[in-house]
């Protein structure tokens, strides 16, 4: 059963002819217990449209439906408040109030609800316990880590029990090493609480991680959506390709084409490939992840001949930087590389033709 659903929606900031169009007919749903990330770059729309759900943002037309009630109706002229929608939301910037202790702020929801005293306590500190904050309920905000003012932000967003809970760049505030501890944090607690939520994110990692489904938004518009290993391992468009890995990409000419498997003339050598929309006779981008690419000392097939031109160690692995002539190539290495010459062999399954 969808918890939400969104259908056709346009959202406009402005009006007439000078109007800037930011969502141009969105729409998606999202399942009981399942976890949509909204990925794209800034002003791709996804923002826009979370806040849409939310009620903070109001769509020109299309339809929001929370369950089976409809919060949104261009058509109908019909757009519930943000107060009537009980959903939960965690802001970006967490929002606490720094006059009140973690349990007052965790609490000031239902305060507004107009909750009996005795099923807030009861509410708030059962919240507060799954989170690992149970001890913390009469500390400040100031008197908190990063991590721990993202727990009350979200206890906050949980404790009247929400259909949805409305994530925006839950992560961005932590340094990070707190950020990965927190991305494992959140993933455990949205699996073990069952919950549905909606979240925005730019980090395409975070959006792996945490999501069982990706949108990917490209200038108002859904460019693709599936799980997160359909995604990585099968992007549709460059676009898809691009944002959802750490790649290498080569100027080619497609000089014969069988099925999906094409010859690629690269910086005077000749590679296989695999077409995305690729035809005959085109000038691509070919691309393929940093991951895919192995460096050889002697000749292997499927590979360019480059020079070693500098190498940066990451902890578990060095990222080596490669160049012939105008190409350069990225790849990684499990030891230090030394100076000289070396075959970039390329998959001919993970090269990808766009």
């Amino acid at each position: 059963m969808n918890v939400l659903t969104v259908n056709d929606l346009h959202l406009d900031y402005g009006t007439g002819p000078s109007a800037n169009q930011i969502l141009k007919g969105v729409s998606m749903h999202l399942k009981r217990g399942e976890v949509v990330a909204l990925l794209g770059p800034s002003g791709s729309g996804k923002t826009t449209l979370l806040r849409a759900v939310a009620g903070l943002e109001s769509p020109r037309a299309g339809t929001i439906d929370i369950g089976e009630r409809r919060v949104f109706d261009g058509s109908a002229g019909r757009e519930l408040p943000a107060e009537e929608r009980n959903l939960g939301l965690v802001f970006q910037s967490y929002a606490l109030w720094p006059h009140k202790t973690v349990f007052d702020n965790v609490a000031y929801g239902l305060n507004l609800r107009k909750v009996a005293a005795r099923e807030i306590e009861a509410k708030v500190q059962d919240v507060l316990s799954q989170l690992g904050l149970g001890h913390l309920g009469q500390r400040f905000p100031h008197q908190l880590s990063g991590g721990q003012q993202q727990r009350v932000a979200i206890a906050r967003a949980l404790v009247y029990n929400p259909p949805v809970i409305l994530l925006d760049e839950p992560l961005s505030n932590l340094d990070a090493k707190l950020r990965e501890e927190a991305r494992a944090f959140l993933r455990e607690l949205i699996v073990r609480l069952g919950l549905s939520a909606l979240m925005v994110t730019h980090d395409q990692a975070e959006a792996m991680a945490i999501s069982d489904r990706i949108l990917l938004l490209n200038n108002g518009k859904i460019e693709q959506q599936g799980t997160p290993q359909e995604m990585y391992q099968a992007p549709n468009t460059l676009f898809t390709a691009e944002f959802m890995g750490s790649n290498n990409r080569l100027k080619a000419r497609v000089v014969r084409r069988d099925g999906n498997q094409v010859r690629l003339a690269v910086e005077g050598a000749e590679l296989a490939g695999t077409a995305r929309g690729a035809q005959l006779g085109d000038d691509v981008t070919a691309l393929i992840r940093l991951e895919e690419v192995s460096a050889s000392a002697t000749a292997v097939e499927n590979a360019l001949e480059m020079e070693l031109i500098t190498s940066m160690y990451l902890g578990d692995r060095w990222e080596c930087l490669f160049g012939r002539g105008d190409v350069k190539l990225r790849a990684y290495s499990a030891r230090r590389l030394d100076a000289g010459s070396y075959w970039l062999r390329m998959p001919a399954e993970k090269l990808w033709a766009f």
